[in-house]
């Protein structure tokens, strides 16, 4: 058999995306943060974009966009015929170019906003945390010991773990000192450091950290002491009668001193990290105005106002260029425009989207949780005319500021189940029930998880036990024999 390697075309149709349509795509999911960092980076590369800085160049320039249409027409007589085509499409280009040279027309006192809006942010970003040992070593240089004391202490300060613990014994910490160090100088080194901020730093154990939190000094001080050191596996259990008794003391007094242990910081160290504290920026803002609810888009306060430079069209249309030069910069022309395009894109998804969403979910921003609707995103994507994927970016990473709190877009989407009403309850609302349930509660007689499902059917949901076993395991509820208070 002959095997032969042959040529043959084949006709098929097959989609593809433009470059401009994946851009658009690629900056409507990202987040205002990732999409400053974008833009930022693309103000690096795009030698033809420019950011708006200092208003005083605005008349200059509103000057200049007059004058474009008409040099860039004067360029096309003065090239060479073979130039011809490239000129057609600059000449397209500059009809609609003034839209984008005219988004740096801002009056005196929008640049002076801009400013302000700059400076805000600025004073309201979180700075870089300190750690736990530059906290500890700033609180020991204040302090007038000797030589050995200070380094001992600073060795037992960088023995200390993240959580604020001392993660080795003292034998181990001193035995690197170059002088000698009795085990008394470590215990004293030691004491030094657990009086020093957070309370509880140092310790070698829970019942350690917990105790040196206590002050010698409150009225319920032995009781809660005697608590910690020797009833800490009942109080974690909630045996609270069975230490009254073991105690003496009345059910009420033991009660209030272990809500104040609970108060107590098991963790101190956890306060401090290496790194910045994550924290969200809502794009989105709901505001109840005259009875109604109002969305407005506030999160690009710190995106660059871009625009293309009118340098360029001297490159364009002026002599002394040749045409591969002219090809380069219509091409980052081009990707300019499609930059701004897909950001003022973002801007008109990302507004429909959440309106439409604060105008189907009217009854939460009303009456709260237990008000949240089932919805889904092609409900949304039907309303609004977009296809359901483009919903699911827009919402990606987005929050929205209400006066209820701040939520991510996509808390507004949930599923849920036909009630005994016959209306669709969301899941969210079946939580937050589930959750009153078990705060309301008698925690001397804690409702299994069958007897929650009996009380939410009762309620007119259709739930099984094991749906509240998984709600009551997400939502980190200790099971029925873990709540009971003895």
């Amino acid at each position: 058999m002959r095997i032969d390697t042959v040529l043959s075309p084949q006709l098929r149709q097959q989609m593809k995306l433009a470059p401009q349509v994946i851009q658009s795509i690629e900056i409507l999911q990202l987040p205002m943060l990732a999409l400053v960092e974008h833009v930022q980076q693309e103000l690096m590369e795009n030698p033809v974009l420019e950011e708006v800085a200092d208003e005083e160049k605005d008349e200059q320039k509103t000057d200049e966009q007059k004058t474009l249409d008409e040099e860039l027409t004067e360029g096309k007589n003065q090239e060479e015929a073979q130039e011809d085509e490239e000129f057609k499409r600059l000449g397209e280009m500059a009809d609609d170019w003034g839209d984008y040279f005219s988004q740096t027309n801002i009056k005196r006192s929008d640049a002076v906003d801009e400013r302000d809006r700059k400076q805000e942010a600025l004073e309201n970003t979180a700075a870089g945390s300190m750690s736990l040992q530059d906290y500890l070593l700033g609180q020991l240089s204040i302090m007038e010991l000797d030589d050995t004391f200070m380094a001992i202490c600073e060795n037992i300060i960088y023995s200390i773990n993240d959580i604020g613990y001392l993660a080795y014994p003292l034998e181990e910490i001193v035995e690197p000192i170059e002088m000698p160090v009795s085990i008394e100088q470590a215990n004293k080194a030691l004491e030094i450091i657990q009086g020093m901020e957070p309370l509880g730093v140092g310790a070698r154990n829970l019942k350690e950290c917990l105790l040196l939190q206590l002050d010698e000094r409150d009225p319920d001080y032995i009781i809660a002491k005697e608590l910690i050191s020797n009833h800490l596996e009942d109080v974690e259990t909630k045996k609270y009668k069975l230490i009254a008794k073991k105690l003496g003391y009345n059910l009420e007094l033991i009660k209030k001193v272990i809500e104040f242990i609970k108060t107590l910081n098991p963790k101190p160290g956890s306060l401090f990290g290496n790194e910045r504290i994550p924290y969200v920026t809502p794009e989105v803002k709901v505001d109840c105005v005259d009875g109604k609810y109002e969305v407005t888009l506030v999160g690009d306060h710190n995106l660059p106002r871009i625009y293309i430079s009118s340098f360029y069209k001297d490159v364009l249309v002026g002599k002394g260029y040749d045409i591969n030069t002219r090809r380069y910069i219509r091409k980052k022309i081009e990707s300019a425009r499609w930059l701004i395009d897909a950001i003022e894109q973002r801007k008109g998804t990302l507004y429909k989207v959440a309106a439409k969403i604060v105008e189907m979910q009217t009854q939460f921003f009303e009456e709260g949780t237990l008000a949240l609707r089932t919805l889904k995103m092609q409900d949304v994507a039907d309303a609004v005319g977009i296809h359901v994927s483009t919903v699911s970016r827009a919402i990606a990473h987005k929050y929205v500021q209400t006066p209820k709190g701040i939520f991510e877009l996509k808390y507004f989407f949930t599923g849920g189940f036909m009630n005994a009403d016959g209306n669709m309850e969301s899941w969210e609302a079946t939580r937050q029930k589930l959750l009153k349930i078990v705060e309301e509660e008698d925690k001397s007689s804690p409702l299994s998880d069958e007897e929650i499902a009996a009380k939410l059917r009762e309620m007119g949901g259709d739930i099984a036990r094991r749906t509240v076993t998984k709600y009551r395991r997400s939502m980190k509820i200790p099971s029925s024999r873990k709540r009971k208070e003895c």
